[in-house]
């Protein structure tokens, strides 16, 4: 008995990946050596019930059949069943995928089958030119450079306290219950970011995401205060102003967190304290114009907050007065920095804000000329579940991208022999199939952010691991993001050690060479934004292919501390053309990589 299926071979599914609304897809499966009495494919849209789709052989072995998808977007589950002839019995056995994704298995029951997954999106949905071109840098404000004379710090806020020196380790200042009682500031501000403009050029970064930058009580500003205020300690608005004219007369672009979910206890929003008069605010005053926002189970004392963090009340996103106020009113929030000339906005904590919600804020960005919108989601977005919920992130409508965190997962578990090359390749095939074409060229890709462990400490401070992993980020689709500071060698764990300011007098050189030069390297190619994209491995060596008509280009890793010939014969591709096949060969013969290498060939 053989059967065989593989969705990412254009032999068997038609077409690749993810699928337009109403279109047909052609499914093909090969059978061998069985009595076949009928091969069917069974296949359902999230939610509902199988059909059994009747295959007809076209071929020897081969059984196809064309299904068209509904007319509204969605995820289906498929798999296969054949049914045969033996000892004049009839007998089923059933085909569906696995936890690898790709060429499937066979299952003796129906209960036991693991279903492929078949993403259907209602339309394309590209994002700006500009966006797909870029390579981002994010940059958490209070730590990257202070532009005023002498380092003198904006406007201190009470009951705070400001380091010594900007090397001095980051800390936090807890009391028994684990809040914090006092925040810490090294004082970066938006002047510091200005005159940094040509440092990051010369980097070759084009695009800046920044952490929250409007006024509220903490360093990270996830706490907000007043949506419409740049906080004080940054700046004012004429900074602000500043910022991005010049960012945008030196071709580069601006992005900014939005932060949806909650605000700040001590808001003018919740004004728990009274900080922003007696009488305002919902924890004030019941008749507040901001009391609906919230949810109290016994006013003002308690109330719903974000994972039970007191000093952050949660907001009910229903809320039509909120909608207004966030996206749906002509002066709302999004509108607002849209009109100050920001170039799109990243969404805190997407999996908080309900579709509606989202499609809300994207219709107002519709308004503005290329814009993007992201969302911070952790998993797979194409089949995101969360409150219950299956996801519309990137089913058309709704974000341009999400945050690749699954990218730098794959990355740090092949780098440190986690998993196999052949489970990272087909991890991220599984991401290329998820995902409509159009999304997963967005993907925003980070190997490090203000959330998680600095790339370095994570990779044990390992250079050359540290240069495969950056060229990594150059060769996957999607647009790279760069964490501030990780080019100059930060190390830390997580929260506050990722946060240390960054070290203008001590940059790590080697690290700074590895940014730059495969930062250039993308920049030089047109082949690393919009290739098309395939993998190849071995026990030893895994490969990242980018490739159009005219061009080809290799990314080779040795994962070994041993010299390795690439030989043909014991490579593994994935969604390579014949036709790619070979010019593949030729620029692969008889390649040999030094222990822990990183190697490009061009055609």
């Amino acid at each position: 008995m053989e059967i065989y299926y593989n969705p990412w071979s254009s032999k068997y599914k038609r077409p690749f990946g993810a699928v337009e609304k109403g279109k047909v897809v052609s499914f093909t499966i090969r059978v061998s050596g069985l009595d076949v009495h009928r091969v069917s494919l069974a296949i359902h849209k999230d939610g509902h019930e199988n059909q059994q789709i009747d295959m007809h052989l076209v071929g020897k072995d081969l059984y196809q059949c064309q299904y068209q998808l509904g007319k509204n977007a969605g995820l289906y589950y498929y798999s296969f069943e054949i049914i045969y002839q033996e000892n004049g019995q009839a007998r089923s056995v059933y085909y569906g995928s696995n936890e690898l994704g790709g060429v499937g298995q066979i299952y003796d029951c129906a209960e036991a089958v693991w279903d492929y997954q078949l993403t259907c999106f209602n339309q394309k949905d590209a994002a700006p030119k500009w966006y797909r071109e870029s390579v981002f840098y994010q940059i958490f404000p209070d730590r990257f450079y202070n532009g005023n004379e002498n380092g003198v710090i904006n406007q201190p806020k009470p009951n705070s306290f400001i380091y010594g020196q900007t090397q001095d380790e980051p800390m936090y200042i807890k009391n028994s219950d684990g809040e914090v009682v006092r925040w810490d500031f090294y004082g970066g501000n938006l002047k510091g970011i200005m005159k940094k403009i040509p440092y990051l050029k010369k980097l070759g970064v084009n695009a800046l995401y920044l952490n929250p930058i409007f006024e509220a009580r903490s360093n990270h500003r996830y706490d907000t205060a007043d949506y419409f205020k740049i906080d004080s300690v940054l700046g004012t608005d004429e900074d602000f102003s500043a910022l991005v004219n010049e960012l945008h007369k030196n071709n580069m672009h601006l992005i900014l967190d939005g932060v949806f979910s909650h605000v700040g206890r001590h808001s003018q929003y919740f004004n728990y304290d009274g900080a922003y008069g007696k009488h305002n605010g919902a924890a004030r005053n019941p008749h507040s114009l901001y009391f609906s926002w919230f949810e109290f189970d016994h006013y003002p004392d308690r109330y719903r907050s974000w994972w039970g963090i007191k000093d952050l009340p949660q907001i009910n996103k229903e809320d039509e007065s909120f909608q207004d106020f966030i996206f749906k009113a002509d002066e709302s929030v999004v509108a607002h920095w849209l009109d100050k000339g920001i170039d799109g906005w990243r969404l805190d904590v997407a999996d908080e804000l309900p579709d509606e919600f989202i499609q809300g804020i994207r219709h107002q960005l519709n308004h503005f000329k290329d814009k993007v919108l992201i969302g911070e989601v952790w998993e797979d977005a194409s089949n995101k579940v969360s409150y219950n919920t299956r996801r519309k992130y990137i089913l058309g409508d709704h974000l341009h991208s999400v945050m690749n965190y699954p990218f730098r997962d794959a990355v740090l578990a092949l780098l440190n022999h986690q998993k196999t090359p052949k489970q990272i390749a087909h991890r991220f095939m599984q991401l290329y199939e998820n995902y409509p074409r159009d999304i997963f060229y967005n993907l925003f890709n980070n190997l490090g952010t203000h959330d998680t462990e600095r790339i370095a400490t994570m990779l044990h401070e390992d250079v050359k691991k540290l240069e495969q992993a950056v060229a990594m980020m150059m060769y996957v689709p999607g647009v790279p993001c760069v964490y501030y500071g990780d080019e100059a060698g930060l190390t830390g764990g997580k929260d506050p050690q990722n946060r240390k300011f960054y070290p203008w007098e001590s940059v790590n050189e080697a690290s700074y060479q590895i940014y730059h030069r495969w930062i250039s390297h993308r920049n030089a190619q047109k082949v690393l934004i919009d290739g098309e994209f395939a993998l190849f491995y071995d026990e030893n060596i895994f490969g990242i292919v980018r490739f159009n008509q005219n061009e080809m280009s290799l990314l080779l890793l040795n994962l070994s501390s041993v010299n390795q010939t690439v030989k043909l014969e014991q490579l593994t591709t994935l969604n390579l053309p014949d036709e790619q096949l070979q010019i593949f060969t030729k620029l692969v013969r008889d390649v040999v990589l030094l222990p822990h290498t990183t190697e490009f060939i061009t055609k």
